[in-house]
């Protein structure tokens, strides 16, 4: 497992992540609603819906849950998709607040897959600081999704 997070400006949030899988499954896993709904939100959150087809102008929904909070939703629409390569769609919560725009760019590197997220921009550095932990719980559950399937996969099986 690779992780990094770096800032780039004080209104962006830049993570990246390696995964043990194939680039054209990872993008798949964006791809499926039906898989992405088992890995969007943080590892305490349940995703209970899920509104996700990427196509281009198109307007995505979530709402997801935790114990600990209340059900919580965000939408966007998506802007830009490039297969195997690149995501571009806004995000905001549903809670008063500014939309951000999300760049998702994916590369093959050693038989892995370099997941590269930018998130843009951020009232301020608190507010930015306050996605990290989320974002990379996320993506913690998806690094597992995605190794799992992929190990799945090489044994035969199909997603």
């Amino acid at each position: 497992m690779s992780a990094t997070a770096r800032k780039i400006r004080d209104d962006e949030l830049f993570i990246e992540r390696t995964f043990d899988a194939p680039l054209e499954l990872v993008f798949r896993l964006w791809e499926s609603r039906d898989h992405m709904i088992r890995w969007w939100g943080p590892e305490q959150f349940t995703c209970l819906e899920l509104d996700w087809e990427m196509k281009p102008g198109r307007a995505w929904r979530a709402r997801m849950v935790a114990k600990e909070w209340k059900v919580t939703g965000m939408s966007g629409v998506i802007r830009e998709v490039e297969k195997n390569k690149r995501i571009v769609f806004t995000f905001k919560w549903d809670d008063p607040g500014d939309d951000t725009v999300i760049t998702v760019t994916f590369a093959e590197k050693d038989g892995k897959t370099v997941q590269s997220f930018h998130q843009t921009p951020f009232a301020n550095v608190k507010d930015r600081d306050d996605h990290v932990g989320g974002w990379n719980s996320l993506f913690n559950k998806q690094q597992r999704y995605n190794e799992n399937l992929a190990f799945a996969e090489k044994a035969g099986w199909r997603s």
